[in-house]
């Protein structure tokens, strides 16, 4: 199977996708944090120092959809459209799961832009409630879906 990021020489390079036809494209990316009881309930109580753990996820993860052309070298940087991040309790966990939606209208898909956005709202639950739980693990970081569907002309 041929990369689409390397070069016939074998360098990493950016696609070009300028020749590509513009799709309405979506991406969902979903991943969980686990953490001990404890920690999960001071969440669940708010009762975390730094503030609302599930509010602060989910708008980092908004602002990381946004900035993924800058983290990752060879994304293409997009305008988006749509960015929804929803971080939830899961008690079975204990921990905290969270699913990013993401939409643009473009030439390449929005797959790292939902996956970034995951990563780092659960990046920042972790630098929320580390003081509570060191050794919470971040699992199950993974696209859940995509689709492209033609632009009308």
């Amino acid at each position: 199977m041929k990369l689409s990021h390397v070069d016939e020489a074998g360098r990493a390079r950016m696609v070009d996708v300028g020749d590509k036809p513009l799709m309405d494209r979506t991406a969902v990316a979903a991943g969980a944090i686990r953490m001990t009881r404890e920690a999960f309930q001071q969440v669940a109580d708010q009762a975390v120092a730094k503030g609302d753990v599930l509010a602060v996820s989910e708008v980092a993860g908004t602002l990381a959809a946004k900035r993924t052309a800058e983290l990752i070298p060879l994304c293409h940087p997009l305008g988006l459209d749509h960015v929804a991040v929803d971080a939830s309790l899961d008690e079975t966990l204990p921990g905290v799961r969270v699913r990013a939606t993401v939409r643009t209208v473009g030439r390449t898909g929005v797959e790292m832009e939902a996956l970034t956005a995951v990563s780092v709202a659960l990046l920042t639950v972790y630098d929320m409630v580390k003081a509570a739980d060191p050794a919470m693990v971040i699992v199950d970081v993974q696209l859940v879906e995509k689709k492209k569907v033609p632009v009308d002309a």
